[in-house]
């Protein structure tokens, strides 16, 4: 039999094609990584070869890899959470929010770094940053994340501030202060060292952050195969420096991520004038006769609670911020609980650390003069999690 003149190729052209298709199979998906920059880190990212660091990384996934490199880290943030790239490479808050949403830790590439709070000497307490200048670099940087969480811990917030100026260089802040155009700023703890032993003694430290996992983080998304999240591991483990990209072999502590994370969007750690308490305080004080008040939704209540919690709902409408306006939101209910008694003590509680109901109402019961208030920040969650009773349902 003899092809047809209207096919293109011959029996024997046809075939090899098909075997070559055979061979190679479908094409491979593509994954994506971003390098998320901090301003200070822009050295570290313009020596990393990008088509180097491709090649190492579509070797070692078995994979194409496409690499983009951003200093805009609130776009990188939004990346973060709606799982926009398969690997995500920046510093310690961009892996933290991924951590969160479906990605695990390769590692990070420098030791743990803490974070200072420093201002003029005038400035005695972090309290005392109130009504003052603030300097800092962009509004999703690592150092404006520390700041946050030491201004939060000292009760105050951005607002109660006369200003917060962001710029592009941490370390610029120093210089702002003996110029006379902030009156604080954050550093990290090795830049305040080097720097102070320089400068005559016009500037002191006011807060000390926990430690942050320094450098770049390196997080993967947990539904890659497992023996690719392998492979790429020990490329970042081994063979990254080879494309100016070190190595991700530091493996810092799970809280410390979670810590940062923390500062981005849970309650502060404290509330001045109010004691903060455990599961196992609370349940000691219940039984010593305290008030313990759910700020939850009605639904909630009745679905699951604390043994022995009463219902007082805190409806919120404004920020969720240390410097909230209580007048924006609704907490009547409160002086319509039966037997309530200022002198005695009470403990609020909602859905956890991410919950600002029981701390709004805390701060809120202690301005009207409730003389023993406490603040169960776990609530629920940390009740539940202590295998305490509880009732509902």
């Amino acid at each position: 039999m003899t092809a047809s003149k209207n096919n293109i190729f011959s029996r024997p052209a046809a075939l090899a094609l098909l075997g070559l298709c055979l061979a190679t199979g479908p094409a491979a998906a593509q994954l994506t990584a971003l390098v998320a920059v901090e301003p200070t880190a822009r050295k570290a990212a313009h020596s990393i070869l990008r088509a180097s660091a491709e090649a190492g990384l579509s070797k070692a996934a078995g994979q194409p890899v496409a690499l983009t490199t951003s200093d805009d880290l609130a776009d990188a943030m939004r990346a973060t959470r709606s799982a926009g790239y398969d690997i995500f490479i920046g510093p310690a808050q961009v892996a933290a929010s991924a951590l969160q949403r479906g990605y695990e830790l390769v590692g990070s590439t420098q030791k743990s770094d803490k974070y200072l709070l420093v201002g003029l000497q005038q400035i005695d307490a972090v309290p005392a940053m109130k009504g003052r200048r603030l300097y800092l670099p962009q509004q999703d940087s690592l150092y404006t994340y520390m700041a946050r969480g030491m201004l939060n811990e000292a009760g105050l917030s951005f607002q109660d501030l006369r200003a917060v100026q962001y710029e592009k260089f941490p370390q610029a802040g120093l210089s702002a202060l003996t110029l006379g155009t902030a009156d604080a700023t954050v550093v990290r703890e090795d830049d305040w060292a080097e720097w102070s032993a320089a400068q005559a003694g016009n500037v002191r430290v006011l807060g000390t952050s926990q430690p942050v996992p320094g450098g770049f983080s390196v997080v993967v998304k947990k539904d890659l195969p497992a023996e690719t999240r392998a492979r790429l591991a020990q490329w970042f483990a081994t063979s990254a420096s080879s494309t100016g990209m070190p190595s991700a072999t530091v493996r810092p502590e799970a809280t410390e991520y979670r810590r940062v994370a923390e500062l981005g969007l849970f309650t502060p750690t404290s509330l001045p004038g109010v004691s903060r308490i455990t599961a196992q305080e609370a349940q000691s004080l219940l039984a010593k006769g305290a008030m313990l008040v759910d700020t939850r939704t009605e639904k909630e209540f009745k679905t699951k609670r604390i043994r022995g919690a009463v219902f007082a709902a805190y409806v919120e409408k404004s920020l969720k911020d240390v410097a909230f306006n209580a007048g924006q939101d609704d907490f009547q209910a409160l002086d319509k609980l039966p037997n309530l008694d200022k002198a005695k003590p009470v403990i609020f509680a909602c859905n956890g650390a991410e919950c600002w109901k029981s701390y709004k109402a805390a701060k809120v019961a202690a301005e009207k003069g409730f003389k023993s208030v406490y603040w169960f920040r776990g609530g629920l969650p940390e009740w539940d999690a202590a295998g305490l009773p509880t009732e509902g349902g």
